[in-house]
């Protein structure tokens, strides 16, 4: 499913325009953006949660040349499934 498809389902179950769903759609994708920003977590009950890894920073190397690169400190998004929907994709086998 694209952010289009959603756009569309979103539209046609809420009996709303194509335009308004966007909205609807951008506005919740940003205020999930804003909170993962601020090193907050997301959960949504039934669902799964949303919450920031931190990876420390280390020595790598460049592929192709082999050459020593440092890797900055960063912080990456990651989705931890929750026990429902891993039990509903779970049985649809």
């Amino acid at each position: 499913m694209t952010k289009a498809d959603l756009i569309s389902i979103v539209a046609q179950k809420v009996n709303l325009q194509n335009r308004q769903a966007e909205t609807v759609v951008n506005l919740v994708f940003d205020m999930m953006s804003d909170t993962l920003k601020k090193d907050d977590r997301i959960e949504i009950r039934g669902f799964g949660s949303f919450v920031n890894r931190v990876y420390g920073a280390y020595e790598g190397r460049n592929p192709k040349t082999g050459e020593l690169v440092k890797v900055e400190p960063k912080r990456v998004p990651f989705f931890k499934v929750g026990k429902e929907l891993k039990e509903m994709v779970d049985r649809k086998k």
